[in-house]
């Protein structure tokens, strides 16, 4: 459960719990006021090019404008937080992401709600109702994000672990296949990394079963986003995989 310290505890059925720092309402307010400036340019420049709408009618440029500048400010944020995996050009200068509260993966229709719902926390003005309710919230979510379901979280600064006390055996089969473990590297996001990390070093806390469930899901996931050839997987267990993953991740250079 949150609480007023600002963490959350996520438990995964297997029993492992991870600890997730929650955004509070002023670096929050920060993110936002750099995404804002973004919006604005935006909008701005659409405004320089509807000009030659606006001098052959004024009232249709208007309409076109207030239109475009309405796609804009929503669309800013379900782009790039789509595509950057919860993260806008705000949170990622600020370290924040958007994640599903439960710890899940972020689905397409959690952004698109959050973001709709950005009109209704700009009312009245100035973020207020999105400010009050984050404030009041015990996980300092806006009303976009109780609809959605998400939270916003302070990216971990993961330090390099000891890779060697984990698996001594230094071979990793992935590295057989540089451009394929780049783009592994590229498509885990820090959080997801400080899970597959966190399970590893706490494997040995698992029953058996529950030990080959949670890496096999975890493992699948990734396999699943970059497939690298039978070869690369031959002899070798799911929770090594991740094993192997973790090496790609924080020792990337053969």
């Amino acid at each position: 459960m949150a609480n007023r310290t600002k963490t959350l505890a996520v438990r995964t059925p297997e029993g492992i719990e991870f600890s997730l720092q929650i955004a509070g309402p002023v670096c929050r307010l920060l993110a936002y006021l750099i995404d804002a400036s973004a919006i604005w340019s935006a909008v701005m420049l659409t405004g320089n090019i509807l000009k030659i709408v606006s001098a052959i009618n004024g009232q249709l440029g208007m309409a076109m404008l207030v239109f475009a500048a309405f796609v804009i400010s929503v669309g800013y944020g379900i782009v790039f937080e789509w595509f950057w995996r919860g993260q806008t050009i705000g949170k990622k200068v600020l370290r924040l992401r958007v994640m599903d509260s439960q710890g899940l993966r972020l689905q397409f229709s959690q952004i698109v709600v959050r973001n709709l719902l950005r009109v209704v926390d700009s009312l009245p003005l100035l973020y207020l109702v999105g400010g009050v309710t984050c404030l009041l919230s015990p996980y300092s979510q806006r009303l976009g994000d109780i609809a959605a379901n998400t939270i916003v979280v302070r990216n971990p600064e993961i330090f390099e672990p000891n890779l060697e006390k984990l698996f001594p055996d230094k071979f990793n089969s992935l590295k057989e296949y540089p451009h394929l473990a780049a783009r592994l590297r590229g498509s885990i996001s820090p959080e997801e990394a400080f899970l597959i990390l966190r399970a590893l070093q706490r494997r040995n806390e698992l029953e058996p079963t529950a030990r080959v469930s949670l890496f096999n899901e975890l493992a699948e996931q990734l396999k699943s986003a970059v497939k690298f050839p039978q070869e690369a997987l031959e002899g070798i267990s799911d929770e090594r995989y991740l094993g192997n993953v973790i090496d790609v991740i924080f020792r990337p250079r053969i």
